[in-house]
């Protein structure tokens, strides 16, 4: 369902031809934030969402989708499809945040919902990765779980970044890393979540 929202929305804005329009009325940039109200485009608040909707080309919606499929399907078979649409919403937020905390004066538009698919990769990541043997308690062990795989997103996308950059393409490492964070730490309380309610 999320898929096809996102792929009908680059359609339709590919059609009609009005995709660096709707990068600016409906990307989230952090430079609005705490600034004068907008004349047009969406409220600053709504942006986070608006943006998991326009991507910047086809490859970008690809990947997007390649990642959303492969990991969400197998995290929504462990959550559930309510808890999916929580773990992308929260994570829309959770990048948005994370892209104004690395540079919050950007008038670039963040768009593609690379970010809130992050969350479900890093539900994905705690419900299905295997804890490296340990003689630490169970409860600590999955701590350093969270911590490496956290640290290892977080260095890959910083380099990412940096490569982008450097090649003159803009990728936001940093909405990929708060949506990630957000998935490592929603994915076991929306297990237990479904499990109590079941």
């Amino acid at each position: 369902m999320l898929g096809v929202a996102i792929a009908a929305s680059y359609v339709l804005f590919g059609v009609a031809g009005q995709g660096d329009t709707a990068a600016l009325l409906g990307g989230f940039i952090p430079a609005r934030i705490g600034g004068p109200p907008l004349t047009d485009g969406l409220p600053v608040w709504l942006t986070p969402l608006s943006a998991c909707l326009l991507h910047g080309g086809i490859i970008h919606l690809v990947f997007n989708l390649l990642m959303l499929g492969y990991c969400g399907k197998e995290t929504e078979v462990a959550l559930g499809p309510i808890p999916i649409v929580a773990l992308f919403l929260v994570g829309a937020y959770a990048a948005a945040a994370m892209q104004y905390l690395a540079d919050p004066h950007t008038t670039v538009p963040m768009i593609g919902a690379s970010g809130a698919i992050s969350a479900i990769v890093g539900a994905y990541a705690i419900l299905y990765g295997r804890p490296r043997e340990s003689k630490l308690s169970p409860k600590v062990a999955r701590w350093v779980h969270i911590a490496w795989l956290a640290a290892a997103w977080t260095g890959l996308q910083l380099l990412v970044g940096y490569a982008s950059r450097l090649n003159g393409t803009g990728i936001a490492a940093g909405a990929h890393i708060g949506g990630f964070l957000a998935g490592l730490l929603m994915a076991r309380p929306l297990l237990r979540w479904r499990y109590r309610s079941a």
